[in-house]
């Protein structure tokens, strides 16, 4: 596991998970995080808690991802892990509550308010860019937590780089507005273009930061992408968590 992390209140615990060091095997080795994948329930488990223990974080709150533009609102402290149905993003004020987006390519996103003490993780892959589900996150922080964009800061996990984000039928999945990230024929930079959502939903350049990583190119991570190549596209997923201390 890497990622960022402080103890202070100017700044949250926030970091994204490596395939390894969890407890399975093949196809799902090992860290997997997901129970949605086909993994022993038991064993996903286990992985969660190694991941709270190591970074000293009480609860856990998840959802099952549906690519969709639902968001789901964390108000009280939670007094056991819990994962919601049909959300894509996750939001609270709470203190001690880990907001866990699982991923094999698609991007995590952090959002963090250092004025508002506020924190949101969203799922995004090409459908979630589709929806924009960047903007809508943050129009609900503003509404939630009278967040002013401008104070946020976001940061984009490793995932599918311009590298590898081939989309042969974009014509039909994709906005014409997207034509200005296509790399190459049929390849796009959605790193950029969730640099682009950020920036006009109000957030300043400075403030956002790009892991720059294609979790396709990389063997340290799952990938849908890679697993299809592979094989039959059976894969675990690795973790963007964001909580406040």
């Amino acid at each position: 596991m890497s990622g960022i992390l402080s103890a202070s209140r100017s700044a949250p615990l926030r970091f994204f998970t490596k395939r390894h060091g969890g407890v399975r095997n093949h196809p799902h080795h090992s860290l997997n995080l997901s129970h949605g994948v086909g993994d022993n329930e038991e064993m996903v488990i286990l992985n969660r808690a190694r991941l709270k223990k190591k970074h000293s974080i009480p609860f856990l709150l998840s959802a099952k991802q549906v690519h969709g533009d639902k968001i789901f609102i964390a108000d009280l402290p939670l007094l056991s892990d819990l994962e919601v149905d049909g959300y894509d993003a996750l939001m609270t004020n709470v203190s001690g509550i880990g907001l866990l987006i699982q991923q094999a390519d698609c991007q995590g996103i952090s959002l963090f308010d250092p004025v508002r003490f506020s924190i949101a993780c969203v799922h995004s892959g090409w459908k979630g860019s589709v929806l924009n589900i960047l903007a809508k996150t943050v129009s609900a922080m503003r509404t939630e937590y009278r967040s002013d964009p401008a104070d946020l800061q976001a940061f984009i996990s490793p995932s599918l780089g311009p590298c590898c984000a081939e989309f042969s039928n974009h014509p039909q999945e994709l906005p014409s507005s997207f034509l200005a990230f296509q790399v190459k024929e049929n390849y796009f930079n959605f790193w950029q273009v969730s640099r682009m959502q950020l920036l006009k939903a109000g957030l300043r350049d400075e403030n956002i930061t790009i892991a720059g990583v294609c979790t396709s190119c990389s063997p340290e991570f799952f990938s849908y992408r890679r697993a299809c190549r592979e094989g039959d596209g059976r894969t675990g997923r690795c973790g963007t968590v964001i909580a406040l201390r």
